[in-house]
């Protein structure tokens, strides 16, 4: 296991707004949890704590952009799917101001604070609104290069950020693009379509299959808007079988965007999805709930073998 995103975020912070004076960073309260603490502590006269008033926070956010700065807005991803969708929808989405949405504790990582504050709906919210860029992390070196990606991009982005540790899947040299999928892992009986938390859960559960002969390509979407339609197409045409996995409702977030790019070009695929089946969830030790919600590398590995099942009916 890789450090933790939230660790390595707080970092990213820091080196990368060190030398970018527009580089402005606002917090809900939270600055220790979300790691924004340490570019408050190096930096004061750029950070903010807003209290807990999230939708006031991302207001200040608009005014700092609007004056140039590169405000980051810290919290929980809930929060800011909700308090701060307001102030996303009408400065950072219609208004088109340079605001980066950090949504910490993603998914169910925010495990042992209660189902309400749980993150299963952000990815389809936020990839709804025109004009935002929308990314989730995977691993620590992805994580880095988003902070990076957005102080240098000018355009509204969400960025989703994971609690705990999550398996490393790149290298410090990997390079990345928006709108670019990686593909982990090859395979052609099969592709997982994967974002955070659960690529690592794809390479495990691709590393099983190995075991029974089933090889599946592994793709890291990290990039859910702008989404790679180019790659989808290619594994669609390889494999024959997409199982989209995400820490996320499966109403409207990956799997949908997917789904959205499969049909809009005729394709008649075969498609599983592994996410959370339209309910909140409680809390609890993380891996157990990830196994609870059908999330677990097990329910990938029974996902690839009913999509692989169903393309041989359809011949």
């Amino acid at each position: 296991m890789g450090r933790s995103q939230r660790d390595v975020y707080g970092d990213a912070l820091v080196r990368y707004g060190k030398d970018n004076e527009n580089v402005v960073v606002l917090d809900a309260d939270v600055s220790n949890s979300t790691k924004s603490a340490g570019f408050g502590k190096d930096f004061p006269e750029r950070f903010f704590n807003a209290g807990i008033a999230e939708a006031n926070m991302v207001s200040m956010a608009a005014g700092l952009a609007a004056t140039g700065k590169i405000p980051f807005i810290n919290t929980f991803a809930v929060f800011l799917n909700s308090i701060g969708l307001i102030g996303a929808r009408n400065f950072g989405s219609y208004s088109k101001l340079n605001m980066k949405f950090i949504g910490a504790y993603g998914g169910l990582s925010d495990s042992y604070d209660g189902p309400s504050h749980h993150s299963l709906e952000d990815i389809a919210i936020f990839r709804t609104l025109p004009n935002f860029q929308v990314f989730v992390a995977s691993d620590e070196y992805l994580t880095d290069w988003l902070v990076k990606n957005a102080i240098e991009v000018n355009a509204p982005m969400y960025i989703r950020i994971s609690r705990d540790e999550t398996r490393t899947v790149y290298t410090p040299e990997t390079k990345f693009e928006a709108g670019k999928g990686k593909v982990i892992r090859e395979g052609n009986d099969a592709t997982i379509i994967a974002c955070g938390v659960m690529v690592g859960q794809a390479v495990e559960a691709a590393e099983k299959l190995a075991e029974k002969d089933i090889y599946v390509r592994v793709i890291d979407m990290f990039t859910i808007k702008p989404v790679d339609r180019e790659l989808i197409l290619e594994s669609s045409a390889l494999t024959g079988a997409i199982v989209t996995a995400e820490e996320h409702s499966v109403i409207g977030g990956l799997g949908g965007a997917v789904a959205e790019v499969l049909t809009s070009y005729g394709g008649k695929i075969v498609q599983e999805f592994v996410g959370v089946n339209d309910c909140h969830a409680e809390c609890g030790q993380y891996s157990q709930l990830l196994d609870k919600y059908g999330l677990g590398v097990d329910s990938l590995v029974a996902a690839v073998e009913k999509a692989i099942a169903r393309k041989k009916e359809k011949g």
